[in-house]
């Protein structure tokens, strides 16, 4: 809630970097990169009597709504649209739970989803609705930061009018439009908040009971345990490699070599915060979430060490349990990723969000604890000098200052994990490219190549899971076009063997098209 507190409106930014905006038809809602429309402005309203729980009006002076009308028929996500204060939607419609998730926030409904941005292909790319996030892939299109904006003169009048025409129907829609117009930006008058007073109060009752309110609101999986008491330590990546600090002191990669110097993080905990840690590198400098992309084009951007002259949250990291590992993530909500692949990929560290199920795991670390911190009594001798460190992580039992430790929290060998520098050959797969059809079973540019992803198995359903995950959508067919008809026709139990490439066609079960192939014996 400490993200609504301090301001009179918001602009919220989904994992895509689009806005939440208010459609000029008063009705739908969408995502847009263009952050400085009004459109993207939404006044914060308190439900009173209700703690963490609030509104949020458009600049047409409608509500953000929740409605039970599915977004597509067959599909699970229901639309979210803008409603009038005196709609005939209940007022439970209009409000949303705010639960927070690290840095950012996750906005529930009165049924319990979540205020969703979606991806993906048309019609789902940016759309809203809200939705439960069903696979790892489409668990961050729930997750929103917060933005705090200064309303202009007008909006703030037009807010204030806004409020009153749900009681006086005089004020004319003309009117409204008018004042909405863009102005300078200046301090809102108090006097034209919209904000009863019994809201007012709330609200300080609810800054009041932060502190004590705290603990309530950690709905995420905190991964702090991983490094309490740690004084130093090791990250370990899913290719069992460790995050070293290069000697140029500013980049950052994986090596194999643990035993460096350069493989050791000091662990900084974050004055006033249970949650974010810091890290430095043997250099002195901490490892940092940059806004510079890895390579253009691309969606990696780069890690790097760096020492600002004033700490800000992009040397903030808030480790995420994941069973006995640890995501960190950045203030944006990306993740540290230790990149495989081919040159420059290999090796490579960038913050990111894995996009699809093969790279889930490179946003995985374990955390070996190499020194921890030795808490005095009070009233106790002084410890002895610290034992200056060599380029072996083993340090001395007799140090009565540094104990060397390594966690429990490694991952467990497997059969198939790393012989000596070697690893096991892996088989390729294939490589499928796919286009999604509309509700009548048509292809735009089908000619041109397509979406493409790399597939290892070999049967049918499990590669509509794989297509479920990387589209985000749910309840689909997968077809290839007879070339002498053009039908679509569904793929049967097994893949065709010996074929390295494969074109097919996405059809979702819920359309006209599935129907017609339905009739046609197809399916």
């Amino acid at each position: 809630m400490e993200f609504f507190n301090k301001t009179s409106a918001v602009k919220l930014r989904s994992h895509l970097d689009k806005y939440l905006i208010a459609d000029d038809d008063k009705e739908t809602v969408r995502q847009s990169r263009n952050g400085s429309s009004r459109k993207a402005k939404w006044i914060v309203e308190f439900v009173e009597s209700k703690h963490h729980v609030i509104r949020l009006k458009s600049c047409h002076g409608r509500y953000l709504t929740a409605t039970e009308t599915p977004f597509l028929l067959g599909m699970t996500g229901n639309k979210v649209l803008q409603t009038e204060p005196s709609s005939k939607l209940s007022d439970w419609n209009t409000e949303w739970e705010t639960i927070r998730d690290g840095f950012q926030v996750k906005l529930r409904s009165w049924n319990a989803k979540y205020l969703r941005a979606n991806g993906g292909t048309p019609p789902w790319r940016n759309s809203i609705t809200h939705d439960e996030p069903h696979t790892g892939t489409t668990h961050n299109w729930i997750l929103w930061d917060v933005e705090g904006v200064e309303l202009t003169e007008s909006e703030v009048v037009a807010d204030y009018l806004s409020s009153l025409s749900s009681f006086n129907s005089s004020i004319s829609d003309e009117i409204l439009s008018e004042l909405g117009s863009p102005r300078p930006v200046v301090k809102s008058p108090a006097r034209f908040f919209s904000f009863s007073s019994k809201q007012k109060n709330s609200n300080s009752n609810s800054n009041s009971n932060s502190n004590s309110n705290s603990n309530s609101n950690k709905h995420f999986t905190t991964g702090m345990d991983f490094f309490h008491n740690a004084k130093a330590v090791r990250l370990r990546s899913h290719h069992e490699k460790y995050l070293l600090a290069e000697e140029d002191e500013e980049s950052v990669n994986q090596d194999r070599n643990g035993s460096s110097k350069n493989a050791r993080w000091t662990v900084e905990f974050v004055p006033g915060s249970e949650t974010i840690i810091r890290l430095k590198s043997c250099y002195g400098k901490y490892l940092t979430a940059s806004n510079q992309p890895f390579l253009l084009g691309m969606t990696g951007r780069k890690v790097l060490q760096t020492l600002p002259k004033r700490l800000d949250s992009s040397v903030e990291w808030e480790p995420v349990r994941e069973g006995n590992h640890v995501r960190l993530k950045t203030r944006y909500g990306h993740f540290l990723r230790a990149n495989g692949g081919l040159p420059p990929w290999r090796n490579s560290v960038t913050h990111d969000i894995p996009q699809r199920t093969s790279t889930q795991d490179w946003v995985l670390w374990d955390v070996d604890i190499v020194e921890i911190q030795v808490l005095q009594s009070p009233g106790a001798k002084p410890s002895a000098p610290q034992i200056p460190h060599s380029d072996s992580l083993d340090f001395d039992s007799s140090s009565p200052s540094s104990v060397s430790i390594k966690s429990n929290f490694s991952r467990q060998e497997s059969s198939d994990s790393y012989a000596g520098s070697g690893s096991p050959p892996k088989s390729e797969g294939r490589t499928i490219y796919y286009h999604i059809a509309d509700e009548d079973g048509d292809v735009d540019d089908e000619a041109v190549q397509g979406y493409s992803f790399n597939f290892k198995g070999s049967g049918v359903e499990e590669l509509t899971r794989k297509f479920e995950e990387e589209t985000g959508i749910e309840g689909v067919i997968v077809c290839t076009r007879n070339p002498l008809n053009g039908k679509l026709h569904p793929l049967r139990l097994q893949l065709p063997p010996n074929i390295v490439t494969m074109h097919v066609v996405i059809v979702l079960a819920s359309s006209k098209a599935a129907n017609d192939i339905a009739k046609q014996g197809g399916i």
